[in-house]
Parts: C-alpha cells; sequence; structure tokens
C-alpha cells in the first residue's frame, strides 16, 4: 500500500511538473525534445568526442581512486602476507615487531627475524634468496611504510598496548589483509577513540608533547 501511495504521489508531482513546465500544454514538451535530438543529431561528431573526453577522464579518475586495485596496499621488497602469517599461521604480532610493547614504535622485522623461520622454510624459494642476499650484504631489508601519524604528533604504541588496545583497533584486521593498505591517521580518528573509552584528551598530555 506504502508503495502505491509513493508512486501515485510521484506520478502527481511530476505530472504537475510537466503541466506547468508547458504552461498547461503537454504536448510542447515532446515537440521540444524530438527539436533537441534533431539539433544532438546534427552535432553528433562534436557530442560524441566531448562524450568519449568524458568517459575516459571518469574511466582514469575510477582506476586512479576507486578500483579495487587502490584497495591494496603497497607492493614491498618481499612480497610478505599478513594473511598467512598472522591468520594462518596465527603468529603474534610481537614476534615480528618485537618493540610495540616497550617502545614508541613498534619495530620492523630485521632480516635475522625473517630468516629465523625460512632458512628451513621453503629456504630456497626465489623471495627468501632475496633475504639471504640482504643479510650477506649486511643491508635492512627497505620495507615501505604503510601507516603514517602527522610529525607533530608522538603516538606511543606501548602505552596502548599496556591499556590492551588491540592492533587491530588502529590497523585493521590484517589477519585478513595480504598487502596492507596504507593509512594517514587523523585527528578525529584518535579523538574519537579517546571519547568512547573515556581517557585523556588533553591536547599536550596525550599526544603533542
Amino acid at each position: 500500500m506504502e508503495i502505491l501511495i509513493t508512486t501515485f504521489s510521484l506520478l502527481t508531482l511530476v505530472t504537475a511538473i510537466v503541466l506547468i513546465g508547458t504552461r498547461g500544454r503537454p504536448g510542447r514538451l515532446f515537440s521540444q525534445a524530438a527539436e533537441s535530438l534533431r539539433h544532438m543529431w546534427d552535432n553528433r561528431g562534436p557530442i560524441f568526442w566531448l562524450a568519449t573526453c568524458v568517459v575516459l577522464v571518469l574511466g582514469f579518475l575510477f582506476f586512479f581512486y576507486a578500483s579495487p586495485a587502490t584497495r591494496v596496499g603497497a607492493a614491498q621488497p618481499i612480497p610478505f602476507s599478513h594473511q598467512l602469517h598472522a591468520g594462518v599461521k596465527a603468529i603474534d604480532c610481537r614476534f615480528c615487531h618485537p618493540y610495540v610493547a616497550r617502545s614508541i614504535e613498534p619495530g620492523l622485522p630485521p632480516v635475522e627475524k625473517c630468516l629465523y623461520c625460512h632458512n628451513y622454510i621453503i629456504a630456497n624459494h626465489p623471495e627468501i634468496r632475496k633475504e639471504h642476499k640482504y643479510f650477506d650484504t649486511n643491508t635492512p631489508t627497505p620495507w615501505i611504510k604503510v601507516f603514517y601519524v602527522p610529525e607533530h604528533v608522538m603516538f606511543n604504541h606501548q602505552r596502548h598496548i599496556r591499556k590492551e588496545i588491540a592492533c587491530e583497533s588502529c590497523h585493521g584486521d590484517v589477519r585478513r589483509m595480504d598487502r596492507l593498505k596504507g593509512k594517514r591517521f587523523k585527528m578525529g580518528f584518535c579523538l574519537e577513540c579517546h571519547r568512547k573509552k573515556q581517557v585523556n584528551l588533553d591536547c599536550w598530555l596525550a599526544c603533542h608533547n
């Protein structure tokens, strides 16, 4: 019944708009539409190229900003799947990020940490051989940073871990991700969490110290 009422209301509204717009002569709507179509056909060449440009621009914007590929994080020098390691293998985050519970920074896994397992697991895989090359040349793995906090903000991992804030609260469910989607944290994100947990909101004592 509600659908019928809504449909009837819309039809009444459209009819009223047509009658007002054509000054009581709805037939003019069709004649004007036919005239417009005739003009469009006469200018079909420029209209075609204009439409082509619009489609190309919209396609570029979609693939640059909204395509599925934009929801995948940056490619790392050694392909690393969080879904496999943290999810399937259930390896604790702190095994690879050893300083997260006792330092401001979480720490990135050194080459030795990777080879602790991969000296024995798929040791001859081409990507693992890359790790051996880093190790043999005493070169840190050039991991690509994906999470950013503004330079004027002090974020203390240790403080949050001690308060039992789960990693996924900020980083998302990494156990379901292969490549992590990067994120730039903004003030609103932090304030929302602090208000929800009723903790310190003082600017200098909380973040800007």
